[in-house]
């Protein structure tokens, strides 16, 4: 019996193996094999693996960018970041946000006991068995966030972002219908997809193109490299977009492609008058004040520090910052919001790095710390990003509290 069942299990391994959707383009007498994966699939991983122990190749392409690519060959590269650099740069949050992608794919597969990407770790160690270049065709993570930011409506953004940081709070399990999305389509997009509002915001950017980004790549590397078959492994997803885009010959400058979709978009330029408009105001409703009565201007002035400096504060005090980080919070953000170029969050980030200095154990630790929202206040990496984060709403928020509260005073008085 134990013999038939394993020979039932081969069967069934075999037939997902053969099942698994497959196309060969060809460009100017040189090929590209496409796989279409599932990203939480035993089957694809053993066809990836079937594949390159063909010797039909001469090259291998896979669906990653070089930060997820470094992410994989080098797991203890968090180690190395410069947090500081991080956050001087202003990109705390969007790290912030890599790290709480990461923690729900991680939850999905302690979950299920499977492993998001198996099959493209497969795919770097056997290329590198049989001396095969890998080449990483996918855009960096980093970029096709900003792109999603961009391509969300601003009113979308923090219900988006939100729902992504809320993740790591739920104590749900991720469903079947989840999963089964998952293997359909695209990490990215599956995971984003959870908590957006309208999945067709999210199409352009995560799917469509990237389905560019990774057809100009695979034509850049047949050209430049002079490549005869080319084996690209991507998500199940984007087989159908690639294939089309190849097959249409609709790619003639792929260099210029790709530095086309890496441009992160400008956003609107009146929104970024908003805050110069809002400081505008506020200085005017002190002039207004102090013109009324001295008394009266410096009471605006004093509720103008307690409520910004006040809610930034709060937020660095629920991030469990150091008792000076959080005086630096209220100390700073009544005058950082009267200039939009330095952000609360900077001030209390940095503060909290010269007062904290995270340790080695924090950076090792920073991945399986992120699943958990108790992780995220007790690693002092995550921490920080907190504190700038939370910090940082405080005083938006303070801002416009203070605001409504100044311009009421001046109209009553």
């Amino acid at each position: 019996m134990t013999e038939l069942k394993q020979q039932n299990q081969d069967l069934k391994l075999n037939s997902s193996i053969q099942s698994e959707p497959l196309t060969t383009i060809e460009l100017d007498g040189r090929k590209i094999t496409i796989l279409g994966t599932a990203h939480v699939s035993q089957a694809s991983a053993d066809k990836v693996q079937e594949l390159i122990a063909t010797h039909e190749y001469d090259a291998v392409a896979v669906e990653l960018c070089p930060s997820r690519h470094n992410a994989i060959v080098n797991p203890d590269s968090m180690a190395k970041m410069d947090l500081f650099k991080v956050v001087k740069s202003g990109q705390a949050s969007m790290v912030a946000a890599s790290l709480a992608l990461s923690a729900y794919q991680q939850r999905m597969a302690e979950q299920f006991g499977i492993e998001p990407g198996a099959e493209m770790k497969i795919a770097i160690s056997d290329a590198q068995k049989f001396n095969l270049p890998v080449a990483l065709i996918d855009r960096e993570i980093g970029t096709t966030l900003k792109r999603v930011y961009r391509n969300v409506p601003w009113w979308k953004r923090f219900s988006l972002f939100s729902g992504l940081f809320a993740s790591i709070v739920s104590k749900e399990e991720v469903t079947e219908k989840e999963i089964e999305h998952l293997k359909e389509g695209d990490v990215l997009e599956s995971t984003f997809s959870q908590f957006a509002e309208d999945e067709q915001d999210l199409f352009k950017p995560l799917i469509n193109e990237r389905d560019q980004f990774m057809s100009a790549s695979l034509i850049k590397e047949l050209r430049e490299n002079d490549y005869q078959h080319i084996l690209a492994i991507v998500g199940a997803g984007h087989m159908k977009g690639m294939e089309k885009i190849l097959k249409d010959r609709t790619i003639e400058h792929p260099t210029q492609t790709i530095a086309e979709l890496n441009v992160i978009p400008e956003g609107s330029k009146w929104v970024s008058y908003i805050p110069w408009f809002i400081v505008a105001l506020i200085l005017i409703g002190f002039t207004i004040g102090f013109s009324r009565s001295p008394d009266l201007g410096l009471s605006l002035i004093l509720d103008w520090v307690l409520i910004n400096g006040g809610l930034a504060a709060i937020g660095a005090l629920i991030a469990m910052a150091h008792p000076l980080t959080i005086l630096t919070a209220f100390v700073a953000a009544p005058i950082t919001s009267l200039n939009p170029m330095i952000g609360a969050g900077m001030v209390t980030a940095a503060a909290e790095i010269y007062l904290r200095k995270p340790q080695v154990g924090d950076f090792s630790r920073l991945r399986s710390d992120a699943t958990s929202l108790k992780g995220w206040w007790n690693n002092q990496v995550t921490r920080i990003l907190l504190i700038f984060i939370l910090s940082s709403f405080g005083s938006a928020i303070g801002t416009y509290v203070a605001g409504f509260r100044i311009f009421g005073k001046l109209s009553g008085a």
